[in-house]
């Protein structure tokens, strides 16, 4: 619960600010007397889409280093496969920790944008999902609509709305959250309720603002009507997107992308929850995946344009000045960490090993030339973490 709590905190200052910027599109376009939602609702994707690009190119840098990364790894794995000692996995952890750092980056990186976006997607889905909230010219038509209906009697809603007997209508603002998933058939039923000249001209107006190339954005779609376009169109799309984020490298180890699998997945199920859910979701997603498609083209033409040894050395660098501005006065610089921390994390484990349990197959390994690792650059970043873990745990 206090998770779930935490959660609604994030979300809701986070739908409160997209909620002004989707009131102030379509108070823009109602300036040349244009009132619709789906339109709104496009203009409003290709903003947050443009003010999220950071974090698509940051999560695409990430996976492209993932990608030669991941070798590396496996084969630190397959080297202390079935040992599970502890020292063996110190080893293990440390040496895949040094792994990540020579390249700049951390085994959380490619996770902290998906974590800060997924607030974004929850507010964003808020947003669309409960208009008259935050659009509040819209919010006007449900305020005539509302009243009208406390003024007639809450009654003539039993009929028209969905689990009547379950809804808390004893306040305009819940009035108004009900009449907000109302669809096309339900607001001409209302309609023939003759609540009012006011209240009948505002309906026709939500209906109206509703309404794209025919389609209120309130619906379900139907196998029956041209609306099952949009699962289709957005399933369509997503898998297009997917193809894009096939991570191109250079590695012989031909690894292929981690996230290839929920690039099939993802599709399907935006077509599934297309058919369950109101068209205006839909058309978010179908618009989402359009500016992401053309996104994602000039990403791939600029990270394509960047050999990877470049990526890795920007990489490095950024992981550095961060390291630099972050250390305490005095501290030395990473490099300097490196020339002083002469002991390797290998050499202290192999000792401890050797106390328990006599000469190691580690040491044999490395008679034998079986690692492919270079001891000194994995050993010298190695001890980098290891002195900073030390540095703070002394304060």
């Amino acid at each position: 619960m206090e998770v779930i709590f935490l959660f609604g905190k994030i979300v809701n200052p986070i739908a409160s600010l997209l909620g002004l910027i989707m009131n102030a599109i379509y108070n823009f376009f109602n300036l040349f007397g244009i009132e619709n939602i789906g339109l709104s609702i496009i203009v409003f994707t290709f903003i947050t889409k443009t003010l999220m690009l950071p974090l698509t190119i940051k999560q695409q840098k990430f996976s492209r280093l993932q990608a030669i990364i991941t070798p590396e790894i496996q084969k630190i794995q397959e080297k202390y496969k079935g040992k599970k000692d502890e020292a063996s996995m110190r080893k293990l952890q440390a040496e895949t920790q040094a792994v990540y750092a020579r390249y700049g980056t951390n085994q959380t990186a490619g996770c902290l944008p998906m974590l800060i976006t997924l607030p974004i997607m929850f507010a964003l889905y808020r947003v669309i999902n409960n208009i008259p909230e935050y659009v509040s010219a819209i919010r006007d038509y449900y305020t005539i609509v509302g009243t009208a209906i406390e003024t007639r009697g809450i009654e003539v809603l039993s009929d028209i709305a969905l689990n009547y007997e379950k809804l808390d209508l004893s306040n305009l603002n819940n009035i108004i959250k009900s009449l907000a998933a109302f669809n096309t058939s339900q607001w001409k039923l209302l309609l023939d309720a003759g609540l009012s000249s006011d209240a009948d001209n505002a309906i026709r107006s939500i209906m109206n603002a509703n309404n794209l190339f025919g389609l209120s954005i309130t619906n379900t779609p139907s196998w029956k009507s041209i609306s099952i376009i949009i699962p289709l169109l957005s399933m369509g799309l997503q898998f297009v997107q997917s193809k894009q984020l096939n991570v191109k490298t250079n590695s012989k180890d031909n690894v292929p992308n981690p996230m290839s699998s929920m690039n099939v997945v993802m599709p399907i199920m935006s077509g599934f929850f297309c058919l369950m859910l109101p068209i205006g979701v839909g058309l978010y997603w179908i618009a989402n995946s359009t500016i992401s498609i053309i996104q994602q083209f000039f990403v791939n033409k600029y990270l394509d344009s960047m050999d990877l040894d470049e990526l890795v050395e920007k990489s490095q660098e950024k992981a550095s000045k961060k390291y630099m501005k972050a250390k305490p006065a005095g501290e030395p610089s990473i490099q300097e960490l490196a020339k002083k921390q002469t002991k390797s994390i290998e050499s202290v484990s192999d000792k401890t090993m050797d106390n328990q349990n006599g000469t190691m197959d580690i040491d044999q390994d490395a008679e034998n030339g079986e690692s492919s690792y270079n001891p000194a650059s994995i050993s010298e970043i190695a001890n980098i973490l290891k002195h900073r873990k030390v540095e703070k745990g002394d304060k």
